[in-house]
């Protein structure tokens, strides 16, 4: 590389060039490398230097950085020389691109904000980044994390007192960390908060006693154990807004108000669609949200309409089709022609001081898909009747044991020594004239397929509940402070943010399982004095990693010095 000045009349511009051989044209040619400047702005600049002498080092350090990491590495290793005893060889690399994320989500200023207001002298911010960290890629006990904090290229700055002292915290600043959080992600990208998805679950803990946040109530794994309830809020594109926390007996249905009462307030936000699924959806939270520039999608059962409702819904007659002018009458469609099609009819009801409107499809695949899973469910309880009828003791409203019919006493009204079972038909048949339907009810006067396309996209957030509790194993928990209790839920609903928006840079060229495997094997063997070499398969996700990212970690060897440059680019 060398310098290049390019004159005009009025001013000289000043460039580094370097020189390149074209094999096809067997000659040599300049490119640009670097624009410096012009000669009065690097004098500005410099404040006065000699804006010559400045770019010739300049690009003297450059020709020597150049020349170093292109130089190749030799190192000697004895098969008789035992490895150094208690010293680290092998480190995680994986992190490095969550921290990308964690520094451009502004979450260390954050915990700066926090730190003020606050008397601690603890480093609350390594030691959330690396509750995070450790939350994706090796989810574990707080005691657990800190170690694994040690196998990351940075080592950690803190003892395992703090962490544990930080959770009190992070739990009392929750509501300020989801705001902040919020906040900063409107720099990163455009959120989507005209439609607010919101769902409920529950987990539970390894002990049986009630207390604080942990109570009894319906465990939606079957359970019985004591449980707390999380209330999740996700925007239009599938990353979490906001979350609560309560007791494992409070009504799913009483934790919405709260919950977007501090959307409202916190997250300035006034305007915006809120879909749910039809246990959420109780009259009071629809009137709540049929106010000012709000409305309201949910899910509702067929089978809990209202008698004419019921029969208008399953009535064969009146189906349309999005774009076609005609009605359908599903006793005489054909159903490999209308496979791929959604059937629809729509009409408005007043009812519980509440004008709401009905939206109620009808589809061919969604029918066979039913049908599937409940023949499939038969066979299982016809499997269970001849084999292990003990297990017929209890059943849940949807499982299979709700076909099976059992009698316990003798046609002469005597107690029966043995339980008789058979398949229920009356439950089978009842169930089958539901195939194919579904409904929504909403305020909004918009189109029909539009509204149907958005509820369609609550299996995000149930996906959200699904990875924090399989990949973050979220649950079980063994915490029993609530103040530890609310920390832990907060960096999984942390950590869930700051994985949909890594997942987002793949464009669903990746799943989730992928992802994080991919990140976990990125280990680095350490070569004193000299730097790190890549111990992982380079795959077409590391390859789409680094390309999103726009720097590698996948050359033969990175040199300390290269390594030191991308862990302090991820940090700006």
């Amino acid at each position: 590389m060398r310098l290049h000045v390019s004159k005009s009349k009025n001013s000289a511009s000043l460039y580094v060039i370097k020189s390149v051989y074209n094999s096809v044209t067997q000659s040599n040619s300049s490119v640009i490398v670097e624009k410096l400047g012009t000669e009065t702005e690097l004098r500005e600049k410099l404040n006065g230097q000699d804006p010559y002498v400045w770019a010739k080092e300049y690009i003297k350090e450059l020709n020597k950085s150049e020349k170093e990491a292109s130089s190749n590495v030799m190192v000697q290793y004895s098969p008789t020389k035992l490895i150094p005893k208690e010293k680290q060889r092998s480190f995680n690399g994986g992190y490095l691109f969550l921290q990308k994320i964690y520094h451009e989500l502004g979450l260390d200023a954050i915990c700066q904000a926090i730190a003020k207001r606050h008397q601690f002298s603890y480093p609350l911010d390594s030691i959330l980044s690396r509750l995070l960290y450790g939350r994706i890629l090796f989810p574990g006990s707080k005691l657990s994390t800190f170690h694994l904090a040690s196998t990351f290229l940075e080592p950690p700055n803190f003892e395992i007192q703090h962490v544990y002292r930080s959770l009190e915290v992070i739990a009392k600043e929750g509501d300020f960390i989801q705001s902040e959080l919020y906040k900063n992600s409107l720099k990163v990208s455009k959120r989507n908060t005209g439609i607010l998805y919101y769902d409920c679950t529950n987990y539970f803990f390894e002990i049986e006693q009630e207390e604080g946040l942990k109570q009894y109530g319906y465990s939606k794994e079957h359970k019985p154990n004591p449980i707390v309830q999380m209330g999740l809020f996700m925007d239009g594109d599938g990353i979490p807004l906001a979350f609560s926390m309560s007791t494992g007996n409070t009504n799913e249905q009483l934790t919405l108000k709260p919950l977007e009462q501090k959307i409202l307030n916190d997250f300035k936000l006034s305007k915006f669609i809120v879909c749910t699924d039809a246990g959420l959806s109780s009259a009071e939270n629809r009137k709540f949200n049929d106010q000012g520039e709000r409305g309201f999608i949910t899910t509702q059962s067929v089978k809990k309409l209202k008698k004419h409702l019921k029969d208008w819904a399953l009535s064969p007659t009146g189906w349309k089709l999005p774009g076609a002018s005609k009605s359908y009458d599903l006793s005489t469609l054909d159903e490999e022609q209308h496979r791929d099609n959604t059937f629809y009819k729509e009409r408005w009801m007043h009812e519980n001081d509440l004008e709401q409107r009905l939206i109620v499809t009808y589809s061919v695949k969604y029918k066979d898909y039913q049908r599937k899973i409940r023949n499939g469910q038969v066979e299982r309880a016809i499997k269970t009747m001849e084999i292990n009828p003990a297990k017929l003791k209890k059943s849940h409203s949807n499982d299979y044991k709700r076909f099976i019919d059992k009698t316990s006493i003798t046609a002469h009204g005597e107690v029966a020594e043995k339980h008789l079972y058979k398949l229920d038909e009356k439950v089978i048949k009842a169930e089958e004239q539901y195939d194919g339907f579904y409904a929504v009810c909403t305020n909004l006067e918009d189109e029909a397929a539009d509204i149907i396309k958005v509820n369609h996209r609550r299996w995000e957030i149930e996906e959200c509940f699904r990875i924090m509790k399989s990949e973050f194993k979220a649950r079980p928990v063994y915490l029993s402070r609530d103040d530890r209790i609310e920390a832990h839920f907060t960096t999984c609903f942390i950590a869930m943010v700051m994985y949909r928006y890594l997942e987002k840079r793949f464009q669903n060229q990746f799943t989730c399982s992928e992802i994080i495997q991919g990140l976990r094997s990125m280990s680095f063997l350490e070569l004193p004095g000299e730097g790190y070499l890549p111990a992982y398969t380079r795959t077409d996700f590391t390859d789409a990693l680094h390309e999103s990212f726009e720097f590698r970690t996948d050359y033969q060897i990175i040199k300390n010095r290269q390594m030191k440059k991308i862990v302090e680019d991820t940090k700006n």
